[in-house]
């Protein structure tokens, strides 16, 4: 077999065995799929008359559940970070990876098990958010390609959402520190244009919502399922996206072949 093929062998038992850890501890998926359904039922139906109210073309709050859906999805994604950063952090700490070391795989393939699987676990919790979000009244105007188009954005950021988690579960030096190290990914739909737009925010504020990573991705995300307009949001989100990946990619690989 060429190197190549043996990468990929050794990626899909990697990937085996992440998706049989989730499959046999489901407290994180069921965090991950949890936490943002009761963030999004908190805001839909304690706050979101008002908050729906001061939209630009008001609505109250079936108006809000459309607007804030999109920042709900990526706080999922943020929130599933830290599960994949723990779980990074206990393979470095209990000894398995010099296991692993021993053998001959991949060694690329360790880090590549626990990508795919986190973004396999991601894309289920948010299919379990978005099918809430209609059941409680959220109404999408999208075509079938305009909701290709999203779910796409949605996985490119989870991949570089979730090699970061790697990256920082690989420089914890417990499971424990690891858990707290992406806590600041899950405020960023806050201080962007997640739940209000960023045009009600005092200057200072406003300009850190507008150039911050997150809200384009957001705004795309809005656009492509609500029709809303979305101007070169999408090639920044890609941009985004793609440079957090790939400089996450390359941190992470640099701390596990240090390690």
């Amino acid at each position: 077999m060429s190197t190549l093929s043996l990468a990929a062998r050794d990626s899909a038992t990697m990937t085996r065995r992440q998706l049989k850890r989730l499959v046999r501890y489901p407290s994180m998926t069921v965090q991950l799929v949890i936490t943002p359904v009761i963030i999004l039922l908190l805001f839909v139906y304690v706050l979101g008359g008002t908050l729906g109210n001061g939209l630009e073309h008001g609505g109250g709050r079936d108006a809000y559940i459309d607007y804030v859906l999109p920042g709900i999805l990526l706080m999922a994604v943020a929130t599933g970070a830290t599960g994949t950063a723990v779980m990074v952090a206990t393979d470095m700490t209990e000894g398995i990876i010099a296991r692993f070391r021993t053998m001959r795989i991949s060694r690329a393939s360790v880090l590549t098990g626990h990508v795919v699987a986190a973004v396999v676990q991601q894309v289920i919790g948010l299919a379990v958010v978005i099918g809430i979000a209609l059941a409680i009244g959220f109404r999408p105007n999208a075509t079938a390609l305009d909701w290709l188009a999203a779910a796409a954005m949605l996985v490119l950021f989870a991949l570089a959402i979730t090699w970061l988690s790697v990256a920082l579960g690989l420089k914890s030096a417990t499971p424990e520190a690891a858990s707290n190290a992406p806590m600041p990914l899950v405020l960023l739909p806050f201080l962007g244009s997640g739940f209000v737009p960023t045009d009600s925010m005092p200057t200072a504020l406003r300009w850190f919502a507008d150039y911050q990573p997150f809200t384009p991705i957001m705004q795309t995300i809005r656009g492509l399922l609500l029709g809303t307009h979305i101007g070169d949001d999408a090639a920044i989100a890609t941009a985004w996206c793609t440079g957090i990946a790939l400089a996450s990619y390359l941190w992470a690989k640099h701390t596990f072949n240090k390690a």
